[in-house]
């Protein structure tokens, strides 16, 4: 696939990248140039203009509160209206926990600040008084990336899907959006929201392929891309798994202990 190249936006490097957020950048980096894909990374940050067309995916990882605060307000202008462009016009993005939350319609911290979101995803937020903290799978409806999706969430945010979005997937042990709906993440045209830090997309490459075939098709006629050998992110999904069951043991055996 040499001559193609792919312009990924990565979006508040500094301020929003916990848990290992940075890992999915370079994951697709990677995955691209294997491929021979060329990818020119830009790196936004407040005060920093944004032109829609000039990027094919964007990235915002997880943030501390302070942060998500200096973001909100950066975002909420021209930049949110920007990225919201860029989507509408066939970029892909990937949004991860506190980036999630900022780009859908409002956040109400659990200290009762009201956060207002972009409105690209139809998604609402209300902080809770406590966390959801753990590992997750995820049982991923997106076409072209079926299967299961392995990551860890760390999240106060009870997150409610409106009828402009569909989820990413179900839950198969975990919390996701809000520990009530058995949803996870959340889907709007090639834009993917998600709770699932960790980083996601090593252990994940069906989904990290997804959103790079997405994005080359924004410039270029692509049927797929060229197969690639995962033995080793297999291996690192499959070793997520086997916590994710040891977990989920531990936990129904603490349900049956305690007579409930």
């Amino acid at each position: 696939m040499k001559g193609l190249t792919l312009r990924l936006c990565h979006l508040y490097p500094e301020l929003m990248n916990i848990y290992g957020d940075r890992g999915n950048v370079i994951a697709l980096e990677r995955r691209c140039a294997w491929r021979g894909i060329r990818v020119e990374v830009s790196r936004l940050t407040l005060g920093d203009p944004l032109d829609p067309g000039d990027f094919d995916l964007f990235f915002i990882g997880g943030g501390q509160d302070r942060e998500q605060m200096l973001v909100c307000e950066d975002i909420s202008a021209e930049k949110g209206a920007a990225l919201r462009q860029a989507v509408e016009e066939g970029a892909a993005l990937l949004s991860i926990c506190g980036g999630y939350q900022l780009l859908g319609r409002s956040f109400l911290t659990w200290t009762g600040e009201l956060l207002p979101g972009i409105g690209l995803f139809d998604v609402e937020t209300v902080g809770g008084d406590t966390r959801f903290i753990g590992n997750v799978a995820v049982r991923c409806t997106l076409e072209g990336a079926e299967g299961t999706l392995v990551g860890f969430e760390n999240h106060s945010g009870r997150t409610r899907l409106g009828p402009g979005c569909r989820p990413l997937g179900q839950v198969i042990f975990g919390h996701g959006n809000n520990g009530e709906d058995g949803t996870e993440g959340c889907v709007y045209r090639n834009a993917i929201g998600t709770y699932l830090h960790g980083s996601l997309l090593p252990k994940n490459p069906r989904l990290a392929d997804w959103l790079i075939l997405r994005a080359l098709r924004r410039r270029h006629d692509l049927e797929g891309l060229p197969p690639l050998d995962d033995s080793l992110e297999e291996a690192a999904h499959r070793a997520a798994l086997s916590l994710i069951r040891r977990d989920s043991g531990l936990l129904w055996r603490a349900i049956r202990g305690s007579g409930r």
